[in-house]
């Protein structure tokens, strides 16, 4: 019960994030992409970005196709990186994982927009400028990685240990109390 109230705080948080104003890609989608894949059951977790970036894109506006189809497709990796982090969770894997995760966006959604626009010549050229000129955009989408991952895996394994903390303590006291 606790998982599904953190993601459903944590959803609706990345949902309104997208209509707040912010620097281009600093969302915390990314992050609850990786959250989604450590902490929820595995279709799900895959459901739950997507499902945060559809219901946005429903009001914000859907654009190029493969550009988008290329962006869902990042932040599915995303959750995949967090069924990895799911086995070992320790903070180098979640900074690891985050970082992978922007790796894997950047040159995915950048390889899509030079495909499928007229912005770039279709040579090595307009790619390498494609990658170039995006690099403002990996930075915020690692800062927004690292960031949101921050707040969503420190609150939830913060509640975690402080439930288990509260739980021993309160056997203690029980224990106590019979003597």
């Amino acid at each position: 019960m606790t998982t599904f109230v953190f993601g459903a705080i944590f959803l609706i948080f990345s949902f309104a994030a997208r209509f707040i104003e912010h620097a281009p890609n600093l969302v915390p989608i990314g992050a609850l992409a990786l959250w989604s894949g450590a902490y929820l059951n595995k279709k799900f977790g895959l459901f739950i970005p997507l499902l945060v970036m559809f219901l946005s894109d429903l009001f914000i506006g859907f654009y190029d196709w493969k550009v988008m189809l290329s962006v869902y497709f990042g932040f599915a990796i995303m959750v995949l990186l967090g069924w990895l982090v799911r086995k070992q969770k320790s903070t180098f894997n979640v900074i690891f994982a985050s970082f992978g995760g922007a790796v894997f966006f950047y040159l995915i959604t950048n390889f899509a927009v030079w495909a499928s626009s007229s912005w770039y010549p279709q040579n090595l050229y307009g790619l390498l400028s494609s990658y170039t000129m995006a690099l403002p955009f990996f930075r915020n989408s690692l800062m927004g990685n690292l960031f949101y991952g921050a707040i969503f895996f420190g609150a939830y394994e913060g509640f975690l240990l402080a439930k288990r903390k509260f739980s021993i303590f309160r056997e203690r006291q029980r224990a106590l109390a019979t003597v």
